[in-house]
């Protein structure tokens, strides 16, 4: 789910810089109250930066208090969709990711809430949740490719996730792919 330009990008650097930024993400499935599994994503509120009025997972920036990044991705999400750590059960750690654009090093991680839940968007962060049915996800008649101009090149054909009705692409979409393929094995 990569551009071929981020693909060509990442085999001439064929390391992560040193000063990337470190962040953690959890891609949350749980049941809705009629317990149909769902994942959650989040719309980013428009910002100046790099990431404004985007879909991606809970989730953000390591702070210097954080022991790793489990804790990163575990009190992002609580920060931003209300969450809190001891609920989510965390089933495994997916492919790092490096963001070229904002040099952030993300590490992606499958959780699950047992029960139903009533998510809290954090106001100043989150546009509006992305609850997406399992069985959307799965459908392979949801992903295509759409010319996008980012913030390293312009009118570029990039797959992507039709979700929703949103548009999900660049890291999101390949961690997104990573979990479809995982779950394609055990379903």
């Amino acid at each position: 789910m990569a551009p071929e330009i981020r693909i060509q990008f990442m085999r001439e650097r064929k390391r992560i810089p040193e000063n990337s930024k470190k962040a953690g993400v959890i891609a949350l499935f749980y049941p809705d109250a009629k317990l149909t599994t769902h994942l959650l994503l989040i719309h980013r509120k428009t910002y100046e930066g790099v990431h404004s009025n985007q879909i991606g997972f809970p989730g953000g920036k390591m702070e210097s208090n954080d022991s790793d990044l489990i804790e990163t991705a575990l009190r992002e999400t609580h920060e931003e969709v209300g969450v809190p750590p001891e609920e989510v059960t965390l089933i495994k750690s997916l492919s790092t990711v490096y963001i070229p654009p904002s040099n952030f090093e993300v590490q992606p991680y499958v959780g699950l809430l047992v029960n139903p839940f009533s998510f809290i968007p954090e106001e100043a962060e989150v546009e509006s949740l992305v609850e997406v049915p399992i069985v959307d996800f799965m459908d392979d008649s949801k992903i295509f490719t759409q010319k996008l101009s980012t913030s390293y090149a312009t009118d570029i054909d990039v797959p992507a996730f039709n979700l929703n009705g949103y548009t999900v692409w660049g890291a999101t979409a390949m961690m997104l792919s990573e979990i479809k393929e995982l779950l394609k094995q055990v379903l």
